[in-house]
């Protein structure tokens, strides 16, 4: 056996060993005990003014844990609960009563259990005439004009756009292109992944704004084996291609983004982003292999507060897909409810940021207002469980949609969507885009 042959085995030897390494402490998919919260409404919805009861099983290898007890608390969802209480269960189990709201919204019971010494804790969120929620959030009297304004400033401005091809990201099908385009006057530019089928013809196009945060991300090609021509872009002006250390000492940098100047309504931070989700959409028009017809716009979080945006600002989207919007009803704390994220009103940081000139620039950058605008069909999804966007407020933004709207609710989810959920998403754009097969020329 020759040098090379020992040096390939022992570099075998090793990447096996580590893979078995890694496997080994892989964390557990699954808790060692569950706390199994069941209301007692199969689809956790509940008239105003009717009780609501969840039955408590704590279970240990999927079988209830004899002589069990739970420490619980019940409220209003996101504020300081009204009860806490403990509770023995028989066999594993127990009933415990969450009372009722005379008001359309959310209650909340969180239930903790202590085995072994380890705590365990779990939530369900129950709803009370949720259809009936209204937003918190005014509009203001010159919203529309405001925006208009704002649009106009940067109809004229070149998009100047700087295109890699990406042969390293890029597949058998599809080709990946680090982009960067011009926002405004000012020169701040926008960052994004250009996904694009390989083979020759005109495509739909699909724009992906972001969640929140500053971080990297890397290209997602599954839009263009779809048959999208798919803009997945970042907010910061900041490439994502940076490594992830570097990333790191940027967000350190930025800190909260979401208070960056909101005293004003002309400097606030998510102007630039807002204005920048437009620019990209104009992007997506302009290249040569767009059918000059289907605009769709998808996002979660963050990414589905500025898919809102977007389709309430771009006359070419023709429909969107928002995931648990951010941004939504971020009054709502004022109000004694729960407020959107990122719960700059709560009752922490509202002694802050609750001040004359913070709550005007809201109202221009509130994603209910922009709810209020909308015209095109759009498919809406989120989950009960969910303390990131409280359902109350993205409730809050949906109800103000008079559009036409598809909801696709899955009360247990928190702030995560079902994979089931996706493929539902992207079959209904591909209906509302009467799109059947890639149309090629």
């Amino acid at each position: 056996m020759n040098l090379k042959t020992v040096k390939f085995l022992l570099a075998t030897v090793l990447i096996l060993i580590g893979q078995t390494v890694f496997s080994q402490n892989s964390p557990a998919p699954l808790k060692l005990v569950e706390i199994l919260l069941t209301p007692d409404h199969a689809d956790w919805n509940y008239r105003a003014g009717e009780n609501a009861q969840v039955k408590v099983t704590v279970l240990k290898y999927g079988v209830p844990i004899n002589e069990a007890e739970v420490e619980y608390s019940f409220g209003q969802e996101m504020m300081e609960p009204e009860v806490t209480r403990r509770l023995k269960l028989n066999d594993g189990q127990g009933i415990i009563n969450i009372g009722t709201s005379t008001q359309p919204g959310f209650r909340q019971l969180k239930v903790k259990a202590k085995h072994n010494g380890v705590a365990y804790d779990g939530q369900v969120k129950l709803a009370f005439s949720p259809e009936k929620i209204e937003a918190t959030t005014a509009l203001p009297a010159d919203f529309n004009e405001f925006w208009k304004q704002n649009l106009e400033e940067i109809t004229n401005v070149a998009l100047s756009p700087v295109v890699e091809h990406l042969p390293t990201h890029s597949t058998n099908t599809v080709d990946v292109f680090l982009v960067t385009i011009q926002i405004n006057a000012k020169g701040q530019r926008l960052f994004g992944y250009l996904c694009k089928p390989k083979k020759a013809g005109k495509y739909p196009v699909l724009f992906s704004p972001p969640g929140a945060g500053v971080k990297p991300f890397a290209p997602n090609t599954s839009f263009a084996d779809q048959g999208f021509i798919s803009f997945t872009t970042e907010i910061h002006g900041i490439s994502p291609v940076l490594d992830a250390t570097a990333y790191r000492s940027i967000s350190s940098a930025f800190g909260d983004y979401w208070l960056n100047n909101l005293h004003s309504r002309d400097t606030y931070y998510y102007k630039k982003v807002y204005l920048g989700c437009v620019r990209a959409i104009d992007y997506l028009c302009s290249l040569p292999e767009f059918d000059g017809e289907n605009v769709a716009v998808t996002g979660g979080s963050q990414g589905g507060a500025l898919a809102i945006v977007t389709a309430a600002l771009h006359p070419q989207v023709k429909c969107l897909v928002s995931f648990y919007p951010a941004l939504s009803d971020i009054n709502g704390y004022l109000q004694n409810r729960a407020g959107g994220w990122p719960h700059m009103l709560n009752p922490s940081n509202g002694k802050v940021n609750n001040r004359p000139e913070n709550l005007l620039t809201i109202g221009y950058y509130d994603v209910v207002n922009f709810a209020r605008q909308i015209k095109v069909p759009g498919f809406y999804s989120w989950g009960y469980n969910d303390n990131t966007c409280p359902p109350t407020s993205v409730y809050a933004a949906v109800n103000s949609v008079k559009a036409p709207k598809t909801l696709s609710i899955t009360p247990i989810s928190g702030h995560w969507r079902f994979e089931e959920t996706n493929r539902e998403s992207l079959s209904w754009i591909k209906k509302q885009l009467k799109l059947v097969e890639t149309r090629s020329e």
